[in-house]
């Protein structure tokens, strides 16, 4: 089985998952947007693998947005996106960008792809840097 660690940007919380994924999603709603500041969240779900808190659980704090399906779960401490769990335990959901070693897995699909941003269209095509331009 893979093993996936993770961390905080502080790094006063540490997770471990074990097991595979089912998907990849790039979340273009509204409250994906809202919840990153960006144009989308990128989370991965698995309905097999295990989370174990590795340090800092009592740090991880979970937002439900009332009268949705909308979670989010964040270290208290410096507000990066932390691995929760949704359905009652049976599926987990990990934000790819906590993890700290590189994710292969392809994005499965991009969902809620009407609520896009205006902006996040042909990001291909405008320039790239290795670092802060000058």
């Amino acid at each position: 089985m893979k093993k996936h660690k993770g961390s905080c940007l502080c790094g006063s919380v540490a997770f471990e998952v074990v097991g595979d994924f089912d998907s990849f999603f790039l979340c273009h709603c509204k409250h994906c947007q809202k919840g990153t500041g960006s144009a989308h969240a990128a989370n991965a779900f698995s309905s097999s693998a295990t989370l174990t808190w590795l340090s800092g659980e009592e740090l991880v704090k979970t937002y439900k947005l009332q009268n949705s399906r909308h979670t989010k779960s964040f270290c208290s401490t410096c507000g990066s996106a932390m691995p929760y769990l949704l359905m009652e335990g049976k599926l987990l959901v990990v934000p790819v960008g906590s993890l700290d070693e590189s994710f292969s897995m392809r994005p499965t699909a991009h969902i809620f792809n009407s609520s896009k941003a205006e902006w996040d269209m042909d990001l291909e095509k405008i320039n790239t840097f290795e670092k802060l331009p000058k």
